[in-house]
């Protein structure tokens, strides 16, 4: 037989409550959060249709399943189906946008009907025939993602960071669909940047999954080079990037050497926008992420500091494939850039970026502007090179404080993946996603967002804010590959203020085990356990 089998699995999924019902002609609500098959009746006849709002309990990726056992009209009836990543979008009137979130169908009599492809927690249910009911014996979402028992594992004293490393994993597994994606709403394709706080946390939690390498084989055919992956300069930087990290974490030398002569051209490429005191010049989209976009200090700062990591990442890759005079161009391409004088911002994502490039001091930077009013003036992207930056200046604690109070304020509006972007100002005096928008409240997820993602456009899982889940596992657990593959391992644990951590990683040979605690003197006492074909570095 010919044709592709699809690797994802579907599960189908109970509703956990009802959140809302209309004020006439439901009947029988309850009995669809249990499993005896009793049915809950839709009637018509009142002023306005008769509906009902279910919660999944968390976000899905899929669509849902009327079960309707018959119909005294003998016919199937017309309902309406809105799906909702938070109550107040499947309560609202929403438009078609990557996925459509609004159906209007005919729920079969004496059968089954499947409706919808999009993500959602929550899904509202109308009648809009007038005269014949619906009878439902169940709902179930129905949840369509890779079956993947998790071989990564974090723990820790403290349960809010716990959550949040779940919630991280959650997002990102969520988004490994036909392709790594964006988000499950929307953008439901690859975004090759902002696919690389995804692959940390891919490799941190399911190793070498082969999504990684489709994704980044799929945008590269897409982007005939002197074209700049999905338009954006920085994109295809970022692509150099991933590779490196790739090849650092899984060591799969003959996957790196068929990006060979792609890798060559793009690094011309990259050079060529350099001028001879070592400022960049890329052309095509000049982006960073959203927030920073209106601020061109920041943009040039960024792609300053991007430059030199693209191309210090991509010599390193040269030299692996066996490209000595490749990688000595780069890297004197590189030493030119960061000679030059960095261009003054303000803004903590350019600066992370010049820290993480060697371009500002680690420590300065943080006490200057990063650990500044530290939720604030952020996002949930760039929020990832923010954290490493201040690991890099010992602060773990500062980042640990971080994610509670920047990813936490989402987890306690009802998140349970996290959002293409958030301010910590939302939060004031707001309705939880998780609640019918209140009267004198903020309706978070329809009055907020700003650029590409206003109101109900915004994802609420988006995979690019799922960083804290791979820095969690570099920079409090502290595993590092010191040789490609782990074929040597770094264990630099910093507890921050945690009492202990415990987890584990994977890697071509297995799994890495460790256990930090805190002694009584204040010392770290460190069990690891590592696969054969694991050394440790000294």
């Amino acid at each position: 037989m010919e044709g592709i089998l699809d690797p994802r699995r579907r599960r189908f999924i109970a509703p956990t409550r009802i959140v809302w019902i209309s004020e006439a002609g439901v009947a029988g609500s309850q009995n669809l959060l249990s499993d005896d098959l009793t049915a809950c009746t839709l009637s018509p006849g009142g002023d306005a249709p008769a509906a009902i709002l279910l919660d999944f309990g968390r976000e899905l990726h899929g669509g849902v399943r009327l079960d309707v056992p018959n119909s005294p009209a003998a016919r199937s009836v017309r309902v309406r189906v809105r799906f909702g990543e938070s109550v107040s979008e499947a309560m609202g009137e929403t438009t078609p946008d990557h996925a459509t979130h609004d159906w209007e169908i005919k729920a079969a009599w004496f059968g089954r009907t499947d409706v919808g492809d999009t993500g959602f927690r929550f899904v509202r249910i109308d009648l809009l025939d007038t005269d014949a009911p619906l009878i439902l014996r169940q709902v179930t979402a129905i949840a369509l993602e890779y079956d993947l028992e998790y071989q990564g594992a974090f723990e820790c004293s403290d349960e809010r960071i716990n959550e949040i490393w779940r919630v991280g994993a959650r997002t990102v597994h969520l988004c490994m669909q036909d392709h790594l994606w964006d988000g499950i709403k929307r953008d439901r394709l690859v975004w090759i940047g902002d696919m690389h706080p995804e692959t940390m946390v891919v490799s941190a939690i399911h190793g070498a999954h082969p999504i990684v390498p489709a994704s980044l084989d799929k945008v590269r055919d897409e982007t005939p080079l002197p074209e700049w992956m999905n338009g954006i300069s920085s994109y295809s930087l970022w692509w150099i990037i991933i590779q490196r990290d790739w090849y650092r974490y899984h060591g799969d030398l003959a996957y790196l050497q068929q990006q060979r002569a792609y890798l060559l051209d793009l690094l011309a490429l990259v050079e060529s926008k350099v001028d001879a005191e070592g400022r960049e010049h890329l052309d095509g989209g000049r982006f960073l992420e959203w927030p920073t976009s209106v601020d061109p200090t920041a943009t040039d700062a960024g792609l300053q500091a991007m430059t030199a990591l693209a191309l210090r990442a991509g010599a390193e890759l040269c030299v692996i494939v066996g490209e000595s005079e490749a990688a000595a161009r780069a890297n004197a391409v590189a030493a030119r850039v960061e000679a030059c004088p960095t261009i003054p911002t303000v803004s903590k994502q350019a600066n992370a970026l010049l820290v993480l490039a060697g371009l500002a001091d680690a420590e300065a930077t943080n006490a200057a502007i990063l650990a500044r009013d530290p939720d604030r003036n952020l996002s949930t992207f760039y929020g990832y090179y923010i954290l490493q930056a201040r690991a890099q200046a010992g602060d773990v604690a500062g980042g640990l404080d971080l994610l509670r109070s920047y990813w936490g304020a989402m987890l306690d509006l009802g998140a349970t993946a996290f959002w293409e972007d958030f301010h910590i100002e939302w939060a004031e005096n707001a309705t939880r996603i998780d609640e019918l928008p209140q009267p004198g409240k903020h309706d978070i997820h329809a009055e907020y967002g700003d650029f590409c993602y206003k109101g109900l456009r915004h994802s609420l899982c988006h995979g690019w804010a799922a960083g804290p889940t791979a820095w969690l596992m570099e920079h409090v657990l502290g595993v590092t590959p010191a040789a490609p593959g782990f074929a040597q391992v770094s264990i630099k644990p910093n507890l921050g203020n945690l009492q202990y951590a415990r987890g584990s990683v994977p890697t071509p040979h297995g799994l890495i085990h460790v256990s930090h605690t805190l002694g009584i003197d204040g010392g770290v006492e460190t069990v690891l356990g590592l696969p054969e074909g694991v050394a440790l570095a000294s």
